[in-house]
């Protein structure tokens, strides 16, 4: 009889588990291959194969500049965005807690009591002190597919805030740069200004004297004005960038300290590691993942409610009512009932649940390969940003050095009457030009070094 009863038991746990409702999830099939495309191949970068990856290195060990450190502790320490991923971690952690404590009977004291007379007789007193329980058992998986869910509802949480942690580091980094940039461009700006000055005011002497018409000191003054009205445009950038750094940090708005852009030192070797590692690096893909396993989770606990739910109760306590008459003192009264519902015609209900979980299990995978495609891409476009800014700066740095010594030459021979006043201030314009195009691909580089940081899940 004792192995009939273990045959049945077997038999009806490998039935459920044939239906899927205890199946634990598991990591669909994806390819990675050639996720980065494999582009870059200059000569201080590593190709997209090599196993380790740049992502994984603390963010101290990225950014070493020490105003750029404090900034980062304090955003980590007071940015709302952040701040509010915590607390959603923990609703995540409380919503698992009540998922687990599901599985305990729960009980409840419902104390009554009652007085009543017949025809002005004499009251009696009716009083009952129960103490009711009730208990679901999880045969069919509905608990426990409830906790798997939330259990991954909460990792997925956590990895939320990570991707927020490692967001904030990189917005954080980039703004700094930006303003270093801003600066620079700023410094050359005033320089270029008092160059430019001095060009219309050698004008004026010469016109003076008769050596040029008054259309060369009109030009040169222009030109000297053009450049000027050029500052208090870097001038709002720069507060602007500020104000939107503060925001960063939880601040009220405020002058950012920091350094000099030249000063900057950031890592110039890279290994972006292989594809798959974006599946445990990437916190937002991590974070689409459990999303999915959730969603699988409760497609699961839609299955399960096609099976009967088990449930207990019963109540135990003092009562000095038996129900047919009055009993003094009370007595001890206990009960206990099993009850089995098997849901029959729910007006196709249940049904449409499960189609309702597949379909969002479904959109969750979408939603995951998706994350995967868009880190790839992210990691692709750092790499060749980086590539396309060093290439170019280079490029620029001997630009600006012929343009500086022909600012040099055309003005000597100017004042020397070889060469016209349009070639003076057309050698000026382009310098200027040159100097800030550079400065703007030497900011692209840095940034390329942040964006490939992040997207490759970097930020601890």
């Amino acid at each position: 009889m004792v192995m009939k009863k273990i045959i049945i038991l077997l038999g009806c746990t490998l039935f459920l588990s044939s239906c899927g409702i205890y199946t634990h999830y598991k990591r669909p099939d994806v390819n990675t291959a050639g996720l980065f495309r494999d582009s870059v191949s200059a000569a201080d970068t590593l190709l997209a194969n090599d196993t380790t990856s740049f992502g994984n290195l603390p963010w101290r060990s990225v950014f070493t500049d020490p105003d750029l450190c404090v900034l980062v502790d304090s955003g980590l320490q007071n940015n709302k965005d952040l701040l509010t991923a915590s607390l959603t971690v923990k609703e995540a952690q409380a919503q698992l807690m009540s998922a687990r404590l599901a599985f305990l009977p729960s009980f409840a004291l419902s104390p009554s009591g009652t007085v009543s007379s017949w025809d002005k007789g004499k009251a009696s007193q009716v009083y009952s002190l129960p103490v009711q329980a009730s208990w679901s058992l999880d045969l069919f998986g509905s608990l426990t597919n409830a906790k798997r869910s939330q259990k991954a509802v909460l990792l997925q949480s956590k990895d939320y805030q990570q991707a927020v942690r490692s967001e904030v580091i990189a917005n954080i980094a980039n703004s700094y740069y930006t303003l270093l940039m801003l600066d620079r461009q700023l410094e050359i700006t005033d320089s270029m200004s008092v160059l430019t000055k001095d060009t219309w005011r050698m004008m004026i002497a010469q016109m003076k004297l008769g050596m040029v018409n008054e259309a060369a000191v009109r030009s040169s003054e222009a030109n000297y004005y053009s450049v000027k009205a050029s500052i208090p445009e870097l001038q709002r950038q720069i507060r602007t960038t500020e104000n939107a750094l503060c925001l960063l940090l939880g601040k009220a708005p405020q002058t950012i300290k920091r350094g000099k852009l030249d000063n900057q030192t950031l890592p110039q070797t890279f290994s972006t590691g292989v594809g798959i590692q974006l599946l445990s690096n990437r916190p937002d893909v991590r974070s689409a993942e459990m999303n999915l396993a959730s969603c699988y989770y409760q497609t699961n606990a839609a299955r399960s409610a096609f099976y009967p739910s088990i449930t207990i109760t019963g109540s135990a306590g003092w009562t000095n009512s038996s129900g047919i008459s009055i009993v003094n003192p009370g007595k001890l009264l206990a009960s206990a009932v099993g009850s089995l519902t098997q849901p029959l015609f729910a007006k196709g209900k249940l049904i449409a649940a499960l189609k309702v979980a597949k379909a969002e299990q479904q959109k969750a995978y979408l939603s995951w390969q998706y994350a995967i495609l868009n880190a790839g891409s992210e990691v692709s476009n750092a790499l060749m940003l980086y590539q396309s800014s060093t290439q170019k700066s280079g490029f620029e740095s001997k630009q600006v050095e012929s343009l500086q010594r022909n600012v040099v030459v055309t003005k000597a021979l100017y004042q020397m009457q070889s060469s016209s006043y349009l070639e003076v201030v057309s050698a000026q314009q382009s310098l200027l030009s040159a100097q800030l195009s550079k400065i703007s691909d030497d900011f692209y580089k840095m940034q390329a070094v942040v964006n490939l940081y992040y997207a490759l899940g970097g930020g601890r």
